[in-house]
């Protein structure tokens, strides 16, 4: 069975680049999973502040259950991005 993180190297080597919706479910997992809630005031930046808000919105979930997610989403998306 694959790790959290060799799917996190998996996906950092997508071939295609990722829309920005796609990216930003995989950053707020990304970060619920190695950081915990999220933890930083809303940005003023429109970029920084959708991956704030992508980030914020797994507010609760575990560092387990956000990694499983990751896991998931990347199995979801693998097949149009490799």
């Amino acid at each position: 069975m694959v790790n959290f993180e060799e799917i996190v190297e998996k996906a950092k080597n997508f071939s295609k680049t990722l829309t920005k919706e796609d990216f930003l479910e995989f950053y707020g997992y990304y970060k619920q999973a190695t950081v915990g809630d999220c933890n930083i005031e809303e940005p003023e930046d429109e970029e920084q502040k959708a991956r704030y808000n992508a980030w914020k919105s797994k507010a609760g979930l575990t560092l387990e259950d956000a990694k499983a997610h990751y896991i998931e989403v990347y199995k979801k998306y693998a097949a149009k991005y490799e």
